[in-house]
């Protein structure tokens, strides 16, 4: 996330006092884990009704722009709150150490796990997918909001029911614009992320690459920029080709292919807007989707992407959660002392000055990697943003100790090896029912152990 911090911390997010939410709701089992905060099971008292409660701890919100993107969530939820596919805000709390965001309980699961759960699975039922995905999206630029963290995980069928609703979750990153308004801070989430944003000048279009992205995956079960580090994938974003050509996409309609293209298109004055995507062919006719299944690898790829991708996260956050608010805030210290003149950017000499500064033994070419390495828009320079991300990446998450932590969290028993049931019982204290374990680790294990978190 590219921020500085700048100005006192304030002590609030809303701007009104509030009652207190065990007044009204008592609290359950948690549901999951985002970045900031943590969603439970909530009950109102009087009527028994189940909701779910978003509750985001304060000591996260490092600056005053932490707390105002709160306070532009719960804005940006009660503008789009009337939208059928759009998850309803109930209402708002806050305490000495919470805000606390109380809203409908979707408990029809994650949109790739109802898909590969139902396993009959066709391009008419991907074009109905994607028509409510950039409903969404349309909806969101029509009243001037940019959601700008569109993927799979954010949309959650309401129900268990074999015709339950899609609803759009999470508007953490989202903004307020106006026409013609640029963006230039980088967020939203690798595989998904448009090459404009990476390039930091943006605007709507980066919804519709977001949304392409989702419909390539669901049409074949994988990502259509992959690589083993986010760099790589940034940079398959920037300049890698769309494949076409392998399994399954021989047997896929030209006209599903050619809303991608128009979807992926890199230049994003050429790309269709949400509402052109809305009228392409392949949505609006019926007959154009066939309704023949999709071959059954997409839904083993599509499985397995999903799975990883959950365990990856879960491996993350478990070292993330490690890192105290200290040794963060060290290096936000350093960022401020390396970046000389203020400007809120880092150059080559001014890395290269204040490592020296700080005694730091690192050679010219390994700062060179270092720059390069933080560089995401190979713009010259590193914000705030791009240096926590290299710094927190280099000093923490793979320092030795970091890695045997989250091993031991996964690692129960201290036996060495992480069983099934070991990693069945993290996805439980992670909120994550039945992630698709057992087929992603015949992949990557034959002895049905791991012995080291290779992620």
């Amino acid at each position: 996330m590219s921020k500085t911090s700048s100005g006192t911390k304030p002590t609030r997010v809303l701007p009104y006092q509030t009652p207190s939410l065990t007044d009204h709701y008592s609290t359950g089992k948690k549901l999951g884990q985002g970045q900031f905060g943590t969603t439970y099971l909530c009950i109102h008292k009087s009527t028994g009704q189940q909701y779910a409660c978003k509750s985001i701890p304060k000591r996260k919100l490092i600056c005053q722009e932490d707390y105002e993107d709160v306070w532009r969530e719960i804005q940006i939820m009660h503008h789009l709150s009337e939208h059928p596919h759009v998850v309803r805000i109930r209402g708002t709390y806050e305490d000495q150490l919470s805000v606390h965001l109380v809203m409908e309980l979707c408990e029809g699961g994650e949109l790739f796990d109802r898909i590969v759960e139902k396993g009959h699975y066709s391009e008419r039922e991907a074009a109905k997918l994607i028509k409510t995905i950039v409903g969404v999206v349309e909806t969101c630029h029509s009243l001037g909001v940019m959601h700008r963290d569109l993927k799979p995980e954010n949309f959650l069928f309401d129900t268990i029911e074999e015709d339950a609703a899609l609803k759009a979750t999470d508007f953490g990153l989202s903004v307020f614009y106006k026409p013609g308004e640029s963006f230039s801070d980088v967020v939203g989430s690798p595989y998904y992320v448009a090459p404009e944003v990476l390039r930091k000048h943006y605007g709507l279009e980066a919804d519709v690459w977001s949304a392409g992205v989702i419909l390539y995956i669901l049409l074949s079960g994988v990502p259509p920029f992959w690589a083993e580090t986010e760099m790589g994938i940034f940079r398959q974003i920037l300049q890698g080709k769309i494949d076409f050509d392998s399994e399954p996409w021989p047997a896929i309609s030209e006209s599903a292919k050619d809303l991608v293209r128009k979807m992926l298109d890199r230049n994003p004055k050429r790309r269709l807007t949400a509402h052109q995507v809305l009228c392409h062919p392949w949505i609006v006719d019926d007959t154009i989707a066939p309704d023949k299944p999709l071959d059954s690898a997409v839904l083993s790829r599509l499985k397995q992407f999903s799975a990883m991708n959950k365990l990856k996260k879960m491996a993350l956050r478990v070292i993330a959660e490690r890192l105290s608010e200290e040794e963060i805030g060290g290096l936000k210290e350093l960022f401020k002392m390396i970046d000389t003149d203020n400007s809120g950017t880092i150059t080559f000499e001014e890395l290269k000055d204040g490592l020296k500064r700080v005694g730091s033994e690192l050679m010219e070419s390994e700062i060179k990697d270092l720059m390069d390495a933080a560089d995401i828009d190979n713009s010259g320079t590193i914000d705030y943003g791009e240096f926590l991300a290299a710094t927190v990446h280099l000093n923490k998450l793979e320092r030795e100790e970091n890695l045997v932590s989250a091993f031991s969290f996964f690692d129960k028993d201290g036996s060495g090896y992480i069983t099934i049931d070991e990693l069945q019982q993290a996805c439980k204290e992670f909120g994550l029912s039945d992630v698709h374990l057992d087929e992603m680790i015949k992949e990557i294990d034959q002895d049905n152990v791991l012995s080291e978190l290779g992620m």
